[in-house]
């Protein structure tokens, strides 16, 4: 870096020292910087002097390549901190959780019900998003507050920038994991519907909340059930070769192996029904107190 160059806010920033454009009469440049030059003494700090009484005197200063931009410079910190993060380097250590004055149970208190995310998993056509909606549904009529995260709807936005692939797909899970957290938190009932395949994407879901507050629904519907649904057409793509790595044909499905609720698909009318599937679970909610304050 051969110096530094600094925006003014307006235009009424001019430096009256000699050697850097001294005349005191000289307005600053159209596009609003201001040039300074670097020094040949590396510990020569020049000040800078405004001339309205809106602005604090600053300094200019000599900077390296190699020199720490965060040191002298604390207000590219943030911006240097979200590259790190970003680009999967070193984590900061100088960021610090900010507690709130209202706490989860405050929350919990105001709402009458406990925060929790419901983790509906299955292959695709299982009726994980029929499912969710029922549930969702009944729960509002119990008077209960909830959000559904759907697989499909939530790669609209928060996750449209990922593919299939098996590194996006996991940054997809791990992202709707932490929102889901921030809605438990808030004391809603957040229902996440998305096929997940891997039990470790799952797995470190669970591991971001506390003890009992992810409940893992699996439905577990034979593939010929689902294929034979195939609600998108997916299943007749995959099979054809156009759709590569699909979820039950060319790429797994790991099914749970300690679930807290199994709707399985028995081909009865009732049992099998979206509204019955939505009721075992809330009956799971019951037992273990979600849907009170």
């Amino acid at each position: 870096m051969e110096g530094l160059a600094i925006r003014a806010s307006r235009p009424s920033i001019f430096c009256s020292l000699p050697g850097l454009g001294g005349d005191p009469q000289r307005r600053p440049p159209a596009d609003g910087f201001l040039n300074f030059p670097a020094s040949s003494n590396a510990a020569d700090k020049t000040k800078l002097v405004v001339s309205s009484g809106s602005f604090h005197p600053i300094s200019a200063v000599n900077v390296s390549t190699q020199a720490s931009l965060t040191a002298d410079f604390p207000a590219l910190s943030e911006t240097n901190v979200k590259e790190e993060r970003i680009n999967g380097e070193k984590k900061a250590d100088n960021i610090v959780w900010h507690e709130s004055s209202i706490c989860r149970c405050d929350r919990q208190q105001l709402l009458q019900q406990k925060g929790c995310v419901i983790w509906i998993t299955g292959l695709s056509g299982s009726g994980k998003s029929t499912v969710a909606c029922a549930l969702s549904k009944a729960l509002f009529e119990r008077g209960k507050l909830t959000y559904t995260l759907d697989g499909d709807n939530v790669r609209h936005g928060l996750n449209r920038d990922l593919t299939f692939k098996a590194e996006d797909r996991t940054e997809n899970i791990r992202r709707i994991g932490e929102v889901a957290k921030l809605f438990a938190d808030v004391g809603v009932i957040c229902i996440a519907s998305l096929i997940s395949p891997y039990r470790r994407d799952r797995d470190e879901c669970r591991s971001l909340l506390p003890e009992g507050d992810f409940v893992e629904v699996f439905m577990d519907v034979p593939l010929s059930v689902c294929e034979s649904r195939d609600p998108k057409g997916l299943y007749k793509l995959a099979r054809a070769g156009k759709i590569k790595g699909f979820t039950g044909i060319d790429d797994p499905y790991e099914a749970p192996l300690n679930c807290e609720v199994v709707l399985k698909h028995t081909g009865d009318d009732f049992s099998s029904s979206p509204r019955q599937m939505a009721e075992n679970i809330i009956s799971y909610l019951q037992n273990k107190g979600y849907l009170e304050g």
